[in-house]
């Protein structure tokens, strides 16, 4: 899709949609979705967590972060 200059707002809002029917709607999907599978999902075991202090709630939570960051560092690297 080329690059267009917007004047406004209003042209910007309007210059997103497309007809139905119109064939770049699905070039403008397959992109869509391209993009969504390329991007890294944040994953968190399934249940609930109980934690004696909120400490301990943040060590988990960034025990997690570190997770979902290796995982997105190692999809990179098969890219």
């Amino acid at each position: 899709m080329p690059v267009r200059k917007l004047r406004s707002l209003e042209e910007a809002e309007t210059s997103l949609w497309f007809e139905a029917g119109d064939p770049r709607l699905w070039k403008a999907i397959k992109g869509l979705w391209d993009f969504g599978s390329r991007i890294p999902g944040f994953r968190y075991p399934p249940g609930v967590y109980k934690h004696r202090s909120i400490e301990e709630a943040n060590r988990l939570n960034d025990q997690w972060e570190r997770e979902n960051f290796e995982s997105y560092r190692r999809r990179l690297k098969r890219i």
